[in-house]
């Protein structure tokens, strides 16, 4: 079966103001993504590996939705929701490196494995709580002003769309993404000073 064309659109903005608000019009309603540290972003240089590495050992899975999701050189963690017999719950996931000295009391421990440690909550604050904790927010990304959070499926589909042929003049510092079926817009910071902010759209042609 051959996969649909993609279309993609690149503009560029050198007022933060007008980047944003084109970015929230081009949004909709769809679920997106916003960097914890706007001056900082969110690195997307080992993003799609981060992503097909955690699919494939059965870490995340497709339906899963990301509520928040920090990727480094090395380690990443993210918090999730699932449905499991029709309760939502709430998973992070992340090196044990990052974990605080105690557990969360709020949590339960899923699995505790060589480099990962998982909890479970029941709430999305608890989890996000945590994830802070451990992460300090340094290059994350938290699911904020949409109804719902963005589907693993979408944001590795997207990405990959992205990934594959980069503007040449943008960085990869993501500020903002929107996550859909049909399409995803990502809006990237200034590479250096006196350049201008960088939106990406890419989706289904027609």
């Amino acid at each position: 079966m051959t996969a649909p064309a993609l279309s993609r659109t690149t503009l560029t903005f050198t007022d933060r103001a007008e980047a944003l608000g084109h970015f929230f019009s081009r949004a909709g309603e769809a679920p997106r993504l916003l960097a914890y540290d706007e001056e900082m972003g969110c690195p997307l240089s080992t993003s799609l590996a981060a992503l097909e590495w955690t699919h494939a050992v059965g870490i995340l899975f497709d339906g899963d939705l990301i509520h928040a999701a920090r990727l480094g050189g090395e380690t990443a963690a993210v918090v999730v929701e699932r449905k499991e017999e029709g309760r939502r719950l709430f998973v992070y996931i992340g090196p044990r490196m990052d974990a605080p000295p105690a557990d969360p009391y709020e949590g339960t421990l899923l699995y505790d494995e060589p480099g990962v440690r998982a909890y479970l909550f029941a709430q999305r604050a608890q989890a996000l709580a945590h994830f802070l904790r451990a992460t300090q927010g340094v290059g994350a990304v938290v699911s904020l002003l949409s109804r719902r959070a963005p589907e693993v499926r979408h944001v590795r589909r997207w990405l990959e769309g992205l990934l594959k042929d980069p503007a040449p003049l943008r960085s990869s510092a993501l500020l903002a993404g929107w996550f859909a079926t049909s399409g995803a817009g990502f809006l990237f910071l200034p590479r250096g000073a006196g350049d201008p902010l960088v939106y990406e759209e890419v989706g289904i042609v027609g």
